[in-house]
């Protein structure tokens, strides 16, 4: 075991794809590591693997019904608070592609719910928890996929002329808008607040379309995406690596910091997004 045994790590949608492999690797650095799935089933399932494969005992799952719903977010972070007196890194790598409009039963479009407004709320009720824990680090998992567009603050949850991409695309620069914004906000602090692309990866995304949709992204990624834990390393390593230790604020892409798109640098528009998801989770926080 390595340097990290005694630090607690959690990671989000942490059973399958990058997320499953991010947990393993973290756990085999010492981690008490978090794992945080959809159903207490499958992150007790996954748990269990880790700690076979990685002979670390200290790794523990967390079910949540659905992370797009600002209650179950909430519940997550309260029972993060209650069993963890210190937390010392957040991978938000919960998140999905939708190619056609949903609606959570809390009724904000799901994309926007999931991807953006989760992670915000999971991390804001964290944040005096990563403050009490320092030296410690929120990484969010960003995407390339947010070259190309803008934010429109009159439809953050697309109500009108929704395009499944584009939302996604959209919820990517959110994620990168808001770890630049929280390490604003955390500048005097000794936490760290990171925006991570691990590359088009070859794992289970978008196939919860089904269809033609699901069938093409998954050739797609069988055909040109990266090896899942090749890319679970680097963003492990962007996490915990003492060369990043006091990268705060950035982009990275396979390890290395690169500027990200024009508008994901508006530190105006990051300001005015934070602004959006407090109101939004304003009950829940």
């Amino acid at each position: 075991m390595a340097g990290w045994k005694g630090k607690v790590a959690v990671v989000t949608g942490a059973t399958s794809g990058i997320g499953r492999w991010v947990a393993q690797d973290l756990a085999a650095e010492g981690a008490t590591t978090v794992v945080v799935g959809r159903t207490d089933a499958r992150a007790v399932a996954t748990a269990a693997e880790i700690r076979a494969a990685t002979g670390n005992a200290e790794v523990y799952p967390i079910g949540v019904v659905d992370l797009a719903l600002r209650s179950e977010t909430a519940r997550l972070a309260g029972t993060l608070l209650e069993r963890y007196p210190r937390i010392h890194l957040l991978v938000n790598n919960a998140g999905a592609y939708f190619r056609r409009r949903e609606v959570t039963a809390e009724g904000l479009e799901r994309t926007f719910a999931l991807n953006v407004l989760s992670p915000f709320l999971l991390t804001a009720r964290l944040l005096p928890r990563f403050v009490e824990s320092a030296p410690s680090r929120i990484v969010w998992v960003a995407s390339a996929a947010h070259y190309g567009h803008d934010l429109d603050f009159d439809d953050l949850q697309s109500d009108h002329d929704y395009h499944g991409f584009r939302a996604y695309g959209r919820s990517k620069l959110a994620v990168v808008l808001l770890a630049r914004e929280f390490a604003r906000r955390l500048h005097d602090q000794p936490v760290g607040s990171i925006a991570v692309h691990p590359g088009f990866v070859a794992s289970g995304f978008g196939r919860n379309n089904g269809g033609a949709a699901g069938w093409a992204i998954g050739f797609a990624a069988r055909l040109f995406g990266r090896n899942v834990r090749r890319a679970a390393e680097d963003v492990v390593f962007d996490a915990i690596d003492p060369s990043l230790a006091t990268t705060t604020g950035a982009y990275l892409s396979k390890r290395n910091v690169e500027p990200g798109s024009a508008p994901s640098q508006d530190m105006v528009a990051a300001l005015r997004l934070y602004e959006a998801c407090a109101a939004a989770a304003r009950p829940f926080l």
